[in-house]
Protein backbone atom coordinates (compact mmCIF):
# COMPACT_ATOMS: atom_id res chain seq x y z
CA UNK A 1 0.00 0.00 0.00
CA UNK A 2 1.23 3.42 -0.81
CA UNK A 3 0.49 6.81 0.66
CA UNK A 4 0.79 8.42 4.05
CA UNK A 5 0.38 6.46 7.25
CA UNK A 6 -3.15 7.84 7.57
CA UNK A 7 -4.04 6.72 4.07
CA UNK A 8 -2.68 3.24 4.76
CA UNK A 9 -4.66 3.01 8.00
CA UNK A 10 -7.93 3.95 6.32
CA UNK A 11 -7.17 1.84 3.25
CA UNK A 12 -6.68 -1.19 5.51
CA UNK A 13 -9.88 -0.45 7.40
CA UNK A 14 -12.06 -0.20 4.29
CA UNK A 15 -11.74 -3.90 3.34
CA UNK A 16 -12.58 -4.85 6.92
CA UNK A 17 -15.87 -3.00 6.66
CA UNK A 18 -16.58 -4.18 3.12
CA UNK A 19 -15.77 -7.83 3.90
CA UNK A 20 -18.92 -8.26 5.94
CA UNK A 21 -20.52 -9.21 2.62
CA UNK A 22 -19.46 -12.61 1.21
CA UNK A 23 -19.32 -11.34 -2.38
CA UNK A 24 -17.04 -8.54 -1.25
CA UNK A 25 -14.76 -11.04 0.49
CA UNK A 26 -14.14 -12.68 -2.87
CA UNK A 27 -13.82 -9.37 -4.74
CA UNK A 28 -11.34 -7.93 -2.23
CA UNK A 29 -9.13 -11.00 -2.47
CA UNK A 30 -9.33 -11.02 -6.29
CA UNK A 31 -8.32 -7.35 -6.30
CA UNK A 32 -5.05 -8.33 -4.62
CA UNK A 33 -5.64 -6.88 -1.17
CA UNK A 34 -4.34 -9.80 0.90
CA UNK A 35 -0.59 -9.31 0.36
CA UNK A 36 -0.61 -5.56 1.13
CA UNK A 37 -2.65 -6.24 4.27
CA UNK A 38 -0.13 -8.86 5.37
CA UNK A 39 2.69 -6.39 4.72
CA UNK A 40 0.97 -3.84 6.98
CA UNK A 41 1.00 -6.38 9.83
CA UNK A 42 4.76 -5.83 10.07
CA UNK A 43 5.41 -2.43 8.52
CA UNK A 44 2.36 -0.37 9.39
CA UNK A 45 1.60 1.96 12.25
CA UNK A 46 -0.11 0.52 15.31
CA UNK A 47 -3.49 1.54 13.89
CA UNK A 48 -2.66 0.12 10.45
CA UNK A 49 -1.74 -3.19 12.09
CA UNK A 50 -5.07 -3.21 13.94
CA UNK A 51 -6.96 -2.50 10.73
CA UNK A 52 -4.99 -5.01 8.65
CA UNK A 53 -5.51 -7.78 11.21
CA UNK A 54 -9.21 -6.87 11.36
CA UNK A 55 -9.51 -6.97 7.58
CA UNK A 56 -7.77 -10.35 7.38
CA UNK A 57 -10.06 -11.59 10.13
CA UNK A 58 -13.13 -10.69 8.05
CA UNK A 59 -11.65 -11.95 4.76
CA UNK A 60 -10.79 -15.30 6.39
CA UNK A 61 -14.46 -16.16 6.71
CA UNK A 62 -14.23 -17.25 3.06
CA UNK A 63 -12.56 -20.68 2.82
CA UNK A 64 -10.59 -19.79 -0.32
CA UNK A 65 -9.33 -16.68 1.42
CA UNK A 66 -8.19 -18.79 4.38
CA UNK A 67 -5.78 -20.55 2.03
CA UNK A 68 -4.70 -17.33 0.31
CA UNK A 69 -4.06 -15.55 3.61
CA UNK A 70 -1.88 -18.39 4.87
CA UNK A 71 -0.01 -18.56 1.54
CA UNK A 72 0.65 -14.82 1.85
CA UNK A 73 2.58 -15.61 5.07
CA UNK A 74 0.11 -13.91 7.40
CA UNK A 75 0.39 -16.43 10.22
CA UNK A 76 3.78 -15.37 11.71
CA UNK A 77 2.98 -11.63 11.86
CA UNK A 78 -0.47 -12.38 13.30
CA UNK A 79 1.22 -14.43 16.01
CA UNK A 80 3.66 -11.57 16.66
CA UNK A 81 0.72 -9.21 17.18
CA UNK A 82 -0.56 -11.48 19.98
CA UNK A 83 2.34 -10.28 22.10
CA UNK A 84 3.45 -6.99 20.58
CA UNK A 85 0.25 -5.43 19.29
CA UNK A 86 -2.18 -3.02 20.86
CA UNK A 87 -5.17 -4.47 22.68
CA UNK A 88 -7.25 -4.09 19.51
CA UNK A 89 -4.54 -5.72 17.38
CA UNK A 90 -4.37 -8.64 19.82
CA UNK A 91 -8.13 -9.19 19.57
CA UNK A 92 -8.08 -8.99 15.77
CA UNK A 93 -5.01 -11.22 15.44
CA UNK A 94 -6.43 -13.88 17.77
CA UNK A 95 -9.75 -13.76 15.91
CA UNK A 96 -8.00 -14.05 12.54
CA UNK A 97 -6.05 -17.09 13.76
CA UNK A 98 -9.25 -18.61 15.13
CA UNK A 99 -10.94 -18.34 11.73
CA UNK A 100 -7.85 -19.35 9.75
CA UNK A 101 -7.62 -22.52 11.87
CA UNK A 102 -10.86 -23.82 10.37
CA UNK A 103 -8.64 -24.93 7.48
CA UNK A 104 -6.77 -28.08 8.56
CA UNK A 105 -3.55 -27.08 6.76
CA UNK A 106 -3.65 -23.68 8.42
CA UNK A 107 -4.30 -25.36 11.76
CA UNK A 108 -0.98 -27.18 11.50
CA UNK A 109 0.87 -24.08 10.23
CA UNK A 110 -0.50 -21.97 13.09
CA UNK A 111 0.69 -24.43 15.71
CA UNK A 112 4.05 -24.99 14.00
CA UNK A 113 4.60 -21.22 13.86
CA UNK A 114 4.34 -21.06 17.66
CA UNK A 115 0.85 -19.67 18.27
CA UNK A 116 -0.04 -21.78 21.30
CA UNK A 117 2.07 -20.01 23.99
CA UNK A 118 0.95 -16.47 23.09
CA UNK A 119 -2.67 -17.59 22.77
CA UNK A 120 -2.46 -19.19 26.22
CA UNK A 121 -0.86 -16.01 27.58
CA UNK A 122 -3.87 -14.04 26.33
CA UNK A 123 -6.09 -16.18 28.54
CA UNK A 124 -4.49 -14.52 31.56
CA UNK A 125 -6.35 -11.56 33.04
CA UNK A 126 -6.29 -8.72 30.57
CA UNK A 127 -8.31 -7.59 27.61
CA UNK A 128 -11.65 -9.37 27.68
CA UNK A 129 -11.94 -9.43 23.90
CA UNK A 130 -8.48 -10.94 23.53
CA UNK A 131 -9.31 -13.56 26.17
CA UNK A 132 -12.41 -14.61 24.28
CA UNK A 133 -10.75 -14.74 20.87
CA UNK A 134 -7.70 -16.59 22.23
CA UNK A 135 -10.00 -19.17 23.85
CA UNK A 136 -11.86 -19.53 20.55
CA UNK A 137 -8.61 -19.99 18.63
CA UNK A 138 -7.45 -22.64 21.11
CA UNK A 139 -10.86 -24.33 20.90
CA UNK A 140 -10.52 -24.53 17.13
CA UNK A 141 -6.89 -25.68 17.29
CA UNK A 142 -7.82 -28.32 19.89
CA UNK A 143 -10.09 -30.01 17.39
CA UNK A 144 -6.96 -31.53 15.81
CA UNK A 145 -5.67 -34.51 17.71
CA UNK A 146 -2.00 -33.58 17.31
CA UNK A 147 -2.59 -30.15 18.93
CA UNK A 148 -4.28 -31.34 22.11
CA UNK A 149 -1.06 -32.23 23.97
CA UNK A 150 0.67 -29.02 22.88
CA UNK A 151 -2.20 -26.92 24.19
CA UNK A 152 -2.30 -28.82 27.49
CA UNK A 153 1.49 -28.60 27.95
CA UNK A 154 1.32 -24.84 27.40
CA UNK A 155 -0.84 -24.56 30.52
CA UNK A 156 -4.16 -23.78 28.86
CA UNK A 157 -6.36 -26.20 30.80
CA UNK A 158 -6.48 -24.37 34.16
CA UNK A 159 -7.06 -21.08 32.35
CA UNK A 160 -9.94 -22.50 30.33
CA UNK A 161 -11.85 -24.05 33.23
Amino acid sequence: MSGTDGVKEKAAGAPRNLAVDSDNQVAIAKAGAISPLVELLTSGTAEAKEEAAGALRKLAVNSDNQVAIAKASAVPPLIDLLTSGTDVAKVNAAAALWILAYNSDNDIAIVNAGAIPPLVALLMPGTAGANEKAAAALWNLASSYQNKATIAKAGAIPLLV
